[in-house]
């Protein structure tokens, strides 16, 4: 089944695809990424993946091709979980497996917890900082936000250029390249915007994250304090069944969409 179309979700149009056969999972992306760009930076292999999932991918509001909020509180990840399960509705996804990357791995848990009974499974890639480490994120999405509005893009990406990359892509130039090209290309409102809405965002409390009964996948990576092995490591003690991947090499990594394959289609 193929299918690309527009979604209204509370104060927003979102724009989402369907590509695949199998299984239905519903994948959101990162904070200041899309669909486009997840397709570039070739995280997952989404072509393989899609010969045995139905793979139903969307850009989050303000991101990508979907329309911006001028309420951030509307960017917290509990908001955006709603967003989802509206995405879910449309296609007539009754049950599937929810997923994504950074703050859509933080979207998929707060899905499971609102409504659990649709949930099969979750699939948390590099989860972000959260709880006790969230609050030094915030300050950091603050500090971005208000230079954007006062000097623009470019200060950041000077600024990235002196920052280490995860360990998985050490010294990958072309990695860097995409992400300032990205930068370059944003609506600096939209971005501005998106920074300070997740600044509204962390994960449920722990207790509701310990309750959530399907198996889950959660894959991360070293080196990266935005995306911390500790996030990952403590999700793979809360939640009871639970398979946990750690990468430092660029090859574990390539090796993602394989296992994501795996997972969701040996899931009952």
């Amino acid at each position: 089944m193929n299918a690309a179309a527009t979604v209204h979700a509370r104060d927003v149009d979102l724009r989402w695809d369907r590509a695949g056969s199998g299984p239905t999972l519903v994948w959101g992306h990162g904070l200041t990424s899309s669909r486009v760009l997840e397709d570039e930076s070739a995280l997952v292999a989404w072509v393989d993946v899609r010969r045995r999932l139905d793979v139903v991918r969307y850009d989050a509001r303000g991101h990508g091709e979907s329309g911006f909020s001028t309420d951030l509180t509307s960017y917290g990840w509990a908001d955006l979980a709603l967003d989802q399960v509206a995405l879910a509705d449309t296609v007539g996804a009754d049950r599937f497996v929810s997923g994504g990357a950074s703050m859509g791995a933080a979207t998929a848990l707060h899905v499971a917890c609102a409504v659990p009974a649709r949930v099969r499974g979750l699939v948390l890639m590099i989860p972000p900082t959260a709880w006790e480490t969230r609050e030094a994120q915030v300050d950091l999405y603050e500090t971005m936000a208000s230079i954007i509005e006062s000097r623009g893009v470019e200060p950041l990406i000077a600024a990235g250029a002196q920052t280490p990359q995860p360990d998985p892509f050490v010294d990958d130039e072309e990695r860097r390249a995409r992400r300032d090209a990205a930068m370059r290309a944003a609506d600096p409102a939209r971005l501005a915007g998106v920074l300070r809405g997740a600044g509204q965002a962390d994960f449920p409390p722990r207790d509701r994250v310990a309750a959530i009964d399907v198996p889950t996948l959660v894959l991360a990576w070293t080196g990266d304090p935005g995306h911390p092995v500790s996030t990952a490591e403590e999700l793979d003690t809360l939640i009871a069944d639970t398979t946990c991947h750690i990468a430092s090499t660029a090859d574990a990594v390539g090796a993602w969409g394989g296992i994501i394959a795996d997972f969701v289609a040996a899931i009952p």
